[in-house]
């Protein structure tokens, strides 16, 4: 595929971009389009995977065909298969007429099932029929119906992992993945970002009737270090904010700092990415959760600390030295500083008397108990967190999945694979 080739499906889909990667990732798309292989489109969300499901389609002969796109996390659990091969009248409460699903009515044509990794085993098993043998059923009916449908898929999830935790079929996963297209997110894609940049700029000024806004080259730069989680979405909505809010129609590096979320830096999530097609890898709330169990270590490390200095009477200066690294994060710490005839000494305090055992020590004026067994009570699994946090949530909004799930930041589908996980009754 010429280069210039490949330029003009950008003029034509509205892509904008020079990145190596993107490139070859609409090579590939180009080249598979003119067959009927199925394709697996992976990519983080807002990194516009349905533009490529749209390439696919309207490059193939299927493209006088219905095209349509279906996000397979947005579809309650209980309709999906209603939604996507139909059903008979009477077949559930509320059928009340017979109805064609997506497969039989987009027969020639191409059907885009983006968060594929979101879709229930039930239904993953009818759409593997699909793809062998061109036969569904609809819900309620017993009659074989045929369909010629292209499927091109989509996820931002590792399917892989999660075909080991067997929420994902193995099967339907390889038959699906014949051709893959990998689209990178847009902190890999370098100087493209600020090409989206000054598109989106563009796009407002016309939109809103101002003038263009424009970058500083210190701004540029701290565009480009910008992890942006939320990919091209994020970039765009960040865009509209500078060109409807600021006056000043040249934006330094100072004024567009204020339009970036200070928590999402350009160090610890790029670590993270990296780790990310491996089998662990961390939400946002697993990260919050480590960061708040090492804090709490610490904590329990502190305590510690203090029962040494009390039980033992070990030189202060030595004792701080071996602990300092609970005190990296305060820059100020020096323990040469630290004067312990400064401090007032600790009240005296008596425990009622009763035999020592491993947990005590004793000297001529304390009694102190050691406390430092405490680390592992409060060394709490995330699994236990995640199912008192959905357990809030239930209560919160009166069972409501819905609203919980909307709470929690995870679909209704993943709450209710929740619920069964750790057998919880809403």
């Amino acid at each position: 595929m010429a280069n210039i080739d490949i330029q003009s499906i950008k003029q034509r889909f509205g892509i904008i971009g020079n990145s190596s990667l993107l490139n070859h990732a609409i090579q590939v798309a180009v080249q598979v389009a003119p067959t009927d292989m199925t394709v697996l489109i992976t990519g983080e969300s807002g990194s516009g995977k349905e533009s490529f499901s749209k390439i696919i389609h309207q490059l193939s002969p299927r493209k006088h065909g219905q095209f349509i796109a279906i996000n397979c996390g947005a579809i309650p659990e209980g309709t999906i298969d209603s939604e996507l091969f139909g059903h008979e009248k009477g077949s559930f409460t509320g059928a009340t007429d017979t109805r064609k699903g997506y497969f039989e009515v987009t027969d020639g044509g191409t059907i885009f099932l983006d968060e594929i990794g979101e879709m229930p085993l039930g239904t993953q098993a009818r759409l593997l029929r699909v793809l062998e043998n061109g036969e569904f059923i609809k819900v309620g009916s017993s009659k074989v119906q045929k369909t010629d449908v292209r499927v091109v898929a989509a996820t931002n999830v590792n399917l892989i992992n999660a075909v080991e935790k067997g929420q994902f079929r193995e099967d339907l996963y390889y038959r699906l993945n014949t051709v893959p297209i990998t689209v990178p997110p847009l902190r890999e894609r370098g100087e493209d970002v600020h090409l989206l940049f000054r598109k989106f700029a563009a796009d407002f000024a016309e939109k809103y009737k101002v003038k263009p806004i424009t970058l500083t080259p210190e701004a540029v730069q701290l565009l480009l270090e910008f992890r942006f989680p939320g990919n091209i979405r994020q970039l765009k909505n960040i865009a509209e904010q500078i060109s409807v809010l600021e006056y000043d129609r040249v934006i330094d590096a100072d004024k567009l700092r204020q339009y970036l979320p200070q928590e999402q830096n350009s160090i610890l999530p790029a670590l993270l990415n990296k780790e990310s097609n491996s089998s662990q890898s961390f939400s946002e709330r697993d990260l919050l959760y480590k960061v708040l169990f090492d804090m709490r270590r610490d904590m329990s490390e502190l305590k510690k600390l203090v029962f040494e200095m009390l039980a033992h009477q070990q030189n202060d200066e030595d004792l701080l030295k071996e602990h300092s690294h609970l005190f990296e994060n305060i820059e100020s710490f020096n323990p040469r500083e630290y004067q312990p005839q400064d401090v007032k000494p600790a009240p005296s305090f008596y425990l009622p008397v009763k035999q020592p055992h491993h947990h005590e020590y004793q000297d001529e004026e304390h009694k102190v108990e050691d406390i430092t067994h405490e680390t592992e009570e409060e060394s709490l699994s995330l699994e236990d967190k995640e199912k008192e946090m959905i357990l809030k949530a239930l209560k919160k909004h009166h069972n409501k999945r819905k609203y919980a799930a909307q709470d929690l930041g995870i679909s209704e589908r993943t709450l209710y694979r929740k619920l069964k996980q750790y057998d919880i009754e809403d």
